[in-house]
């Protein structure tokens, strides 16, 4: 059956927590910063898995102050992980953190994965943030060391989210859609493509998760979908359009 609409988060009486999450590539914050600081306050997220945040000078103070203006908090990440940065809401509880740089490539970009564990009600689950490489073949070594990462974590259960610079199908996309679920693939809600927002025709940003959590919606943001959302905003923030997704996460 169609989703209309996207869960709120909320806190089970068993303890267990529905959670939004967003995926958004923000090209360094290089355009409009406001309209991105606005279609991230219109999702409600509890959790944002940010690619290509500001790596060069003073990016922590851009870092917080884009999390000021979307109403949150920075967890990890930024220039420490190539680019990759989880942000929070107070909903969230942080155990632990760490940014983890990947192996270089020579002449390739640094890639690196932002990752964390929090307690949210009474789920606790590991995050990992991604932006994999334009290149195949480092892309798919990426993709291995994703789901390696994510089990070392060793949560009940994790949520990884990214841009995969791939579509599904792809040798990357598809090896981590067989070791996580897809939420787009389970549960499509909103839109479907990604990248750009002026013609979206690829999706190539996603957000995964392991098998015991509930997918309850997942897709590209639409401004009929989502209150306060403007299309406008979507268009102007950045050149990729985010994906949101409501997971059901078990209360350990």
């Amino acid at each position: 059956m169609p989703i209309t609409e996207l869960p709120n988060s909320r806190t089970e009486p068993d303890g267990s927590a529905v959670v939004r999450v967003l995926s958004y590539n923000i090209r360094s914050m290089r355009d409009d910063e406001d309209a991105l600081a606005r279609v991230i306050r219109a999702c409600a997220p509890d959790l944002v898995f940010v690619q290509e945040a500001p790596r060069f000078f003073r990016w922590r103070k851009h870092a917080a102050r884009l999390a000021a203006k979307s109403e949150l908090v920075t967890l990890s990440g930024g220039a420490t992980a190539a680019g990759p940065l989880l942000m929070c809401s107070l909903r969230a509880t942080v155990e632990r953190t760490e940014d983890v740089l990947l192996p270089l490539t020579p002449g390739l970009h640094r890639r690196g994965f932002a990752t964390a564990v929090v307690r949210i009600g009474g789920a606790r689950l590991g995050l990992l943030g991604c932006h994999l490489s334009l290149q195949a073949r480092e892309r798919y070594d990426q993709a291995g060391m994703l789901l390696d990462r994510l089990a070392a974590l060793d949560t009940p259960h994790a949520i990884a989210a990214g841009d995969i610079n791939e579509q599904p199908g792809g040798r990357s996309f598809q090896r981590l859609a067989d070791g996580l679920q897809d939420c787009w693939a389970v549960r499509p809600w909103g839109g479907e493509h990604t990248w750009n927002p002026a013609d979206p025709h690829k999706r190539i940003d996603a957000v995964f998760a392991t098998k015991g959590i509930e997918v309850l919606g997942c897709g590209v943001p639409r401004p009929r979908d989502v209150p306060g959302l403007d299309g406008a905003d979507l268009r102007a923030a950045t050149d990729h359009l985010p994906v949101l997704a409501a997971l059901r996460v078990p209360a350990n």
